[in-house]
C-alpha cells in the first residue's frame, strides 16, 4: 500500500505522491487528464490559512500526516445497508471506500433512459465523453486536483432526454475502513439531458473503526436545456473524519437545480459548492444547514456565477453551533456584464448556543451589470429569550423548549426539498440530532 506524506508545509514530495497516484487503478480513457491533475496538485499543494479562501479552516495537518490510500476491496452486502435507504422505494447505490459495490447496491427497476454505473462501464457514453472531468476545476482547486489524480472509480448517473424519474436515487458513500490515517477519494458524475428530471441523494456515513479518515469527494452535475435536478447532500460521519467536498453544477438554458446540503456529523467539513448559470432563464436554489457540536468545524464556501441574463438564484444557509464548534460561511455571487435582468439573493443566519461557539460569515456580491435585483446578508445571534420563556410558561421543559426553537429555526431549509419522502427522512434526522 502506497503512502502520501508531506515534507514541507505546502507541497507533497513528487516521488511519494507519484507512487500513490500509480497505486490506484486508472481509468485509461482519462489518463491524460489525471496526469495533468497530478501535476496541478503538486504545484498548488495543501492550502494554509494564509490563503484567503482557507483563512478560517486549517487543513495543514493533512500535509503533516502520512495517509494510506484506501484498499479497493468491498465487504458490505445489501442486507447491511438496505434499511438505511432514504425512502423505501429508493434506488440504492453503495460506494464503499470510493468504489461502487454492486453486490450491496439495489439498482433493479430502473426505467428505460436512466443509467447508473461505474465509469469503467459507462466511459463510452456520449455525455461522459463530453462532460466527465470537464467542470470541476482542478487547476485552481487543490483538492479537486488531488481527487482527479487519485480516484480509481466514479459513479455515474445518466438521465436521457425527456425522462422524468421521481424515484430517489440514493448514493450511499460508506467508509468501512479499519485503518488509521486512511484517504478515500470519492467521485460522482450526474447528467440530466434535455427535458429530463431526477432526484439524487448523496449520504456520507462511517461504519469502520478507522481514526483520522480523510474523505475527498468531487461531484459534477450537468443540467441540460429545460432539465430539472433536485439534489440532497447529507454528511453524518464520525468525529474522526475530515471531509472535503467539491460540488460543481453546470446549468443550461431554462434549467432548474435545487441543492440542499445538510452537515450533521463529522470532524472537519469543508463544502465547496459552485453553480454556473451558463445560459438564459436558469433557476438555482442553494440551501444549507449545519448542526455542529463539540469541536467540529463546518465551512461552507459557495459560488453562484450568473453568466447570462434572465436567471434567478436564491441561497439560504443556516448554522446551529454549540459547545466549542466553529462555523464558516463564505458566499459569493457573481453577476457578469452580460447577465442583465438577474435576480440573485443570499441569506445566512446563525445561532450560537454557547459562549465558546464561533461563527465567521462573509457574504459577497460582485456585480458588473446594471439592471439587476440582488441582495445578501448575514445575522448571528442566540435563541430568543422571550420565545423560550413563552414555551416554558406553558409547561415545556427547558431542554425540550430549546430543541423546539432550534428545530423551528432549521426546518425551513429542509422544507424546500421537493420530494416528500426525502423531506420527511431529513426532518426525522434533524429531530434526532437536536434531541
Amino acid at each position: 500500500m502506497s503512502t502520501l506524506q508531506e515534507t514541507k508545509n505546502t507541497i507533497l514530495t513528487s516521488t511519494l505522491f507519484q507512487d500513490w497516484v500509480n497505486a490506484s487503478p486508472r481509468v485509461d480513457a482519462f489518463a491524460a487528464i489525471t496526469k495533468d491533475a497530478a501535476q496541478a496538485f503538486l504545484l498548488q499543494g495543501i492550502p494554509t490559512t494564509k490563503h484567503e479562501e482557507w483563512k478560517y479552516t486549517n487543513v495543514t495537518r493533512l500535509a503533516n500526516t502520512t495517509f494510506e490510500i484506501s484498499k479497493s476491496n468491498t465487504t458490505l452486502m445489501n442486507a447491511d445497508v438496505t434499511n438505511e435507504k432514504v425512502t423505501e422505494d429508493a434506488i440504492l447505490v453503495i460506494i464503499e471506500n470510493g468504489i461502487l459495490n454492486k453486490a450491496a447496491s439495489n439498482m433493479d427497476g430502473l426505467p428505460k433512459g436512466v443509467h447508473i454505473g461505474s465509469i469503467h462501464d459507462l466511459k463510452d457514453n456520449a455525455a461522459i465523453q463530453k462532460h466527465f472531468l470537464q467542470h470541476a476545476d482542478y487547476k485552481s482547486e487543490p483538492f479537486v486536483a488531488l481527487n482527479t489524480a487519485t480516484f480509481s472509480d466514479a459513479v455515474c448517473i445518466l438521465a436521457e432526454a425527456n425522462v422524468e424519474y421521481n424515484t430517489p436515487i440514493h448514493l450511499m458513500m460508506v467508509n468501512t475502513s479499519n485503518e488509521a490515517n486512511v484517504y478515500i477519494p470519492v467521485r460522482v458524475f450526474v447528467a440530466a439531458e434535455k427535458n429530463a428530471s431526477i432526484h439524487v441523494v448523496e449520504t456520507y456515513v462511517s461504519k469502520g473503526n478507522n481514526t483520522n479518515a480523510f474523505v475527498n469527494a468531487v461531484s459534477e452535475v450537468v443540467v441540460a436545456e429545460n432539465a430539472k435536478v433536485n439534489y440532497v447532500k447529507l454528511q453524518d460521519e464520525s468525529s474522526n473524519t475530515t471531509h472535503i467536498n467539491y460540488h460543481r453544477i453546470a446549468m443550461a438554458r431554462d434549467s432548474y437545480e435545487h441543492l440542499t446540503t445538510l452537515s450533521l456529523g463529522g470532524g472537519l467539513i469543508r463544502n465547496n459548492l459552485n453553480i454556473r448559470l451558463g445560459d438564459v432563464n436558469g433557476t438555482a436554489y442553494l440551501n444549507g444547514l449545519t448542526v455542529a457540536r463539540f469541536n467540529q468545524l463546518v465551512d461552507h464556501h459557495t459560488v453562484v456565477d450568473h453568466a447570462m441574463p434572465h436567471c434567478y438564484s436564491n441561497e439560504l444557509y443556516k448554522n446551529i453551533i454549540d459547545d466549542s464548534a466553529q462555523g464558516v460561511f463564505n458566499g459569493k455571487i457573481f453577476v457578469r456584464k452580460d447577465a442583465q435582468k438577474t435576480n440573485a439573493f443570499q441569506s445566512n443566519k446563525n445561532l450560537l448556543l454557547s459562549d465558546e461557539a464561533s461563527m465567521n460569515a462573509k457574504p459577497q456580491l460582485e456585480i458588473f451589470a446594471d439592471d439587476v435585483k440582488c441582495s445578501h446578508g448575514a445575522t448571528t445571534g442566540q435563541l430568543d429569550d422571550e420565545a423560550l420563556f413563552y414555551l416554558r410558561a406553558r409547561g415545556i421543559g427547558e431542554d425540550a423548549a430549546r430543541a423546539l426553537l432550534n428545530h423551528a429555526f432549521a426546518a425551513d431549509v429542509i422544507e424546500g426539498i421537493a420530494h416528500e419522502g426525502i423531506k420527511e427522512k431529513m426532518l426525522e434526522l434533524l429531530k434526532e440530532k437536536l434531541k
